[in-house]
């Protein structure tokens, strides 16, 4: 068979294509050309065919791409399927996902020797602009003879011809150049392709601890461009290429590079990039096996940090999450367990968050400090990017689809950002709708929040959930909410700074190990392997990592009869506890009922079992339970619960309260039309065994909300009427 380089390359992309069977897909294609306009060939295919033809794809794109669609005409047109000045676009699929191939590429290790050739990258779509039309072949008109001339455009600045061209017979133009005349472009004679700008960043899971992504500029055309949207993860395969930086109008020695695609893959969101090797797929079925794997789990998540128990072992089971279900009628129920640590200054809240943020396969860290509501969930901006453009992009939820995003400091963000959380909690999308964009987003991860109480820190003498700074329906959202107190206790102080004292020691112990290891110098290895072993978690995080993968991967449990049957008697007796409260409330709702399903999943996922057993159920039971006692029941049992202080801001009591201190106005309105005095409220209520620091509470809050007014004076006291009433 002859070289590529001495047997012209259409003739070669002929004998390919009818060799494979592409032929008849041309034809096919020609058909129905304009609705298809692009004949996909595997890569596998080329290279299986002539390696060496292959290669000079990879090193030639353009040459070897135009003679290949130069091949495709020829042949549609063989079959008189195929109108004249059509074309078919030939688009190379299925590159090789080897590295070392030197064909995948990431987007940090692109260099200057990769421009001008065809590479292929992975990568999450962090922005889109709008697609809009680009002239191809520009038709200009002389205006001083009329003549009509065809310039091709590659660059991004419109091509005008120098002169009005002329043939030697005569014909053709004036000759005149572009001085003496000027060009006009003719929109309805020139060609226009469909163009859309994307920018693609490296993948979160595939960073090392503490990188920063890199991103990369992508160019698609014609039939490829509208289908992309920010948070989806694609493989891109396209030719690099590069232009001049510019400051003012003064060209640089430095480039941009970009990619102009000639392919697009999208990636399953679930198909993590990570390699279990074979032994390491022994150590995860060891560990799935042991007994003890909960404990195992829980006590590998910030070994650094004392304590936390019930916490960590919440945190462990949200890294495995629940299933996620599609019902019969379209509706999605999440899988994924929503937790938030509200505590006092020093409680390790940041640390926690940092610490899950790399332990999970995709897991992003933000700021609520220091990010937007745009920021977390997606944002349509006008910006140099989209070159003028409305550019849609995505934020920290969208880029954590299908993994966790940490969120530190919910109660930092103002009230317009955090209301941008509510859709991606619990829809896990986000809609956007802005300069005629709209356009609906994935967001489906777990939500790891930390926020400050409401005062700084957390007062004893009243409700837990009245103290926490957020709005009750972002609340009622999180599946799990641990408060984490600062308390003066001398046993408990004494193991905390042990604690910590023995971990600032190892960590010293390691540098000076490290250091003297490198000199040659003498070091007790026995005590420093003692003490450097009483931090290192029992699974090391890379480990943990791809067992949380392989788990979410392989694992979907389903519930067992004995599983069900003790969650729902549960719940009903919690709820049957309702009915003797004085102040009839509500203990707990149908979303803790959820949340016992999704942590009872995660427990089964946790032990890599696809049955949830009534060993799961219990689990999540006193994982819940603790919640609920700790937030809404100020640490008393399941007949003091009263979820209506979390999820309406405002306790079942108090509302029965301030009820009755509305009738007993309303009663003294009717009985004297000037008005009531709050003497008179506080006699009432006294009756009504209402203690009077709560009437006052009410009081003081109705005035100031102005649903009181002050009407004029009574026996030396000042009147007041409800507005209501008037």
């Amino acid at each position: 068979m002859p070289e590529p380089a001495t047997a012209p390359l259409q003739d070669k992309w002929e004998e390919f294509l009818g060799r494979y069977g592409y032929d008849k897909k041309i034809a096919s294609i020609a058909s129905i050309y304009p609705d298809e306009r692009s004949l996909f060939v595997r890569y596998q295919d080329i290279e299986h065919f002539d390696e060496v033809f292959a290669d000079e794809l990879i090193k030639s794109p353009i040459r070897v791409l135009k003679a290949g669609e130069a091949a495709i005409v020829s042949i549609a047109r063989m079959a008189q399927t195929m109108d004249e000045g059509a074309t078919i676009h030939l688009r190379i699929l299925e590159m090789p996902k080897d590295t070392r191939s030197g064909i995948h590429i990431g987007v940090r290790e692109i260099r200057s020797k990769h421009i001008s050739q065809f590479i292929s990258v992975d990568g999450l779509v962090r922005k889109s602009a709008e697609v809009r039309p680009r002239v191809m072949l520009a038709a200009f008109k002389c205006v001083r003879c009329g003549h009509i001339m065809h310039i091709h455009q590659d660059g991004a600045a419109l091509m005008e011809p120098m002169e009005c061209e002329k043939s030697d017979d005569g014909g053709g133009g004036c000759g005149r150049a572009a001085g003496s005349t000027k060009f006009k472009l003719v929109k309805e004679l020139s060609t226009f392709v469909d163009t859309e700008k994307i920018e693609i960043q490296e993948e979160p899971e595939g960073l090392n601890a503490g990188a920063q992504p890199q991103s990369l500029v992508i160019y698609l055309e014609d039939d490829i461009a509208g289908l992309i949207y920010p948070g989806l993860r694609v493989t891109i395969n396209g030719i690099l290429d590069s232009r001049m930086k510019q400051k003012g109008i003064q060209s640089q020695t430095t480039f941009d590079i970009f990619l102009n695609a000639n392919s697009l893959e999208f990636i399953d969101a679930d198909d993590f990039k990570i390699e279990v090797k074979e032994e390491e797929m022994k150590q995860i079925e060891e560990l799935a096996a042991n007994p003890h794997v909960h404990e195992i789990i829980r006590d590998s998540i910030s070994p650094t940090i004392f304590g936390l128990e019930t916490e960590k072992e919440a945190l462990s089971l949200q890294l495995f999450g629940g299933v996620a279900k599609k019902m019969p009628d379209g509706t999605h129920i999440r899988g994924d367990i929503h937790i938030l640590l509200v505590g006092d200054p020093g409680t390790a809240k940041s640390q926690l968050l940092k610490y899950m943020s790399e332990l999970t396969p995709r897991g992003i860290y933000a700021s609520g400090k220091s990010a937007t509501g745009a920021g977390l969930t997606a944002a349509a901006v006008k910006e140099e990017f989209g070159e003028g453009r409305w550019t849609l992009e995505a934020g920290a939820l969208v880029l954590a689809d299908r993994g966790l995003a940490c969120v530190d400091e919910l109660d930092k963000m103002s009230k317009n950002d955090r209301s941008s959380m509510h859709e991606a909690m619990e829809q896990q999308t986000i809609s956007v709708a802005k300069a005629g964009i709209h356009a609906t987003l994935q967001s489906r991860c777990s939500v790891l929040g930390a926020a400050n109480p409401k005062f700084g820190r957390f007062n004893d003498q009243s409700f837990i959930g009245v103290q926490i700074d957020l709005p009750p329906t972002l609340l009622s959202r999180f599946d799990l909410i641990f408060p984490l107190f600062d308390q003066l206790d001398t046993v408990q102080d004494g193991k905390i700074a042990d604690h910590i004292l023995n971990s600032h020691l190892v960590g010293e112990m390691r540098e000076q190990y490290d250091y003297q290891s490198e000199t040659g110098q003498d070091f007790d290895r026995d005590d420093f392997e003692f003490m450097d072993s009483s931090r290192k978690p029992p699974v090391s995080p890379e480990l943990l990592r791809k067992y949380v993968y392989v788990a979410k991967k392989r694992i979907f449990p389903v519930l067992t009869q004995e599983a069900m049957d003790r969650m729902k008697s549960y719940y009903l007796e919690v709820r049957k506890l309702g009915e003797s409260n004085e102040a009839k409330a509500i203990p707990i709702t149908a979303r803790q009922l959820e949340g016992f399903v999704r942590v009872a999943e995660a427990s089964a996922r946790l032990r890599m079992s696809n049955v949830v057993t009534i060993e799961d159920a219990e689990r999540a039971i006193r994982i819940v339970r603790e919640y609920l006692r700790r937030v809404i029941g100020g640490g008393r049992d399941e007949l003091e619960w009263d979820s209506g202080s979390l999820y309406t801001g405002v306790p079942a009591s108090q509302q029965q309260r301030r009820l009755a201190v509305n009738k007993i106005m309303k009663e003294l309105l009717a009985e004297d039309s000037q008005g009531f005095t709050m003497e008179q409220v506080l006699i009432e209520a006294q009756a009504a065994n209402i203690p009077e620091d709560k009437v006052r509470a009410i009081w003081e809050s109705m005035r100031k909300n102005g649903d009181i007014f002050e009407t004029g004076k009574k026996e030396g006291q000042n009147t007041y009427k409800m507005v209501h009433e008037l």
